[in-house]
C-alpha cells in the first residue's frame, strides 16, 4: 500500500459544504440587475470553474460584458460578506483534518475560487491545519491546470512521489491526472458518483475518515 505524506484538498464540495452561500450571493447579484434567479441545484452545477465562469453561466445569454462585470462585482462584494453565513466544514471534516495533523502530514488546499475568499475561509475554519492555501488569481493559471497544484507542493517542500489530490468533481479528476498525482473522488460534494465515473473516477470515499484507508 502506498504511503501518503502530503494531502492536497479542493475546498468547495471537499471540505466545506459552500453550495448555499454561493446560490444566496449569485441570485443577490442577478436580482440587483432582473435578472432571472438560479435554483439551487443550477448552482450546484455550476460550480467548479470559478466564479466568473459560475456567473458566466448563471446570467441570460446574450448579455453584454460591461453589464457582466458588474454583476460579477457585485456577486463578490456579497459573498464576501456573507460567505459564512451558512457554509461549514462536512461532517468528519475536522476529525479527519486533525488524525492528518497528528500524522505529521503536509495539507493545502488548491481552489478556484478567488484568492481573498478562499484565504479568509480557510484561516477561519483550518487555521490550525491547512499549511498553504492557493485561490484564483492573475499570476498563477486556475484548475484542471497543474499550476496550483505545483505550487502548493512548492511551498510545503513536499514530494509528488508521495503527494495525493483530493476533490469532488470532474476538474478535480482533470486537475490530478495533469499534475502527475492520484485522485481520490469525495462522494459528499457537489457531483454524483454516476457524474464522476463517468469523468474518470477511479477512488471514490464516502466519509472523510475513510481517506486514511486508502
Amino acid at each position: 500500500m502506498k504511503k501518503f505524506d502530503t494531502y492536497i484538498f479542493d475546498l468547495d464540495g471537499t471540505l466545506l459544504n459552500t453550495l448555499d452561500d454561493l446560490a444566496t450571493s449569485c441570485n443577490f447579484a442577478l436580482q440587483e440587475f432582473g435578472m432571472p434567479l438560479r435554483t439551487t441545484e443550477e448552482v450546484r452545477r455550476f460550480v467548479g470553474n470559478g466564479v466568473r465562469k459560475l456567473m458566466e453561466r448563471a446570467v441570460p445569454a446574450g448579455t453584454s460584458d460591461a453589464v457582466f462585470e458588474n454583476v460579477l462585482s457585485v456577486f463578490r462584494d456579497h459573498y464576501m460578506q456573507h460567505q459564512l453565513d451558512t457554509t461549514a466544514p462536512y461532517p468528519g471534516v475536522m476529525s479527519l483534518l486533525a488524525e492528518l495533523r497528528r500524522q505529521g502530514a503536509g495539507m493545502a488546499v488548491v481552489s478556484n475560487k478567488f484568492y481573498d475568499a478562499t484565504q479568509s475561509l480557510c484561516q477561519h475554519f483550518f487555521g490550525g491545519f491547512i499549511d498553504v492555501a492557493i485561490g484564483e488569481r492573475a499570476t498563477i493559471r486556475r484548475k484542471p491546470a497543474p499550476d496550483t497544484v505545483n505550487e502548493a507542493l512548492r511551498q510545503l517542500g513536499a514530494r509528488r512521489e508521495t503527494a495525493v489530490y483530493v476533490g469532488d468533481s470532474d476538474v478535480d479528476i482533470e486537475t490530478a491526472r495533469r499534475a502527475e498525482m492520484p485522485c481520490i473522488s469525495v462522494l459528499w460534494g457537489f457531483r454524483s458518483r454516476e457524474f464522476l465515473l463517468e469523468h474518470g473516477a477511479s477512488t471514490l470515499i464516502a466519509h472523510p475518515m475513510d481517506l486514511l484507508d486508502v
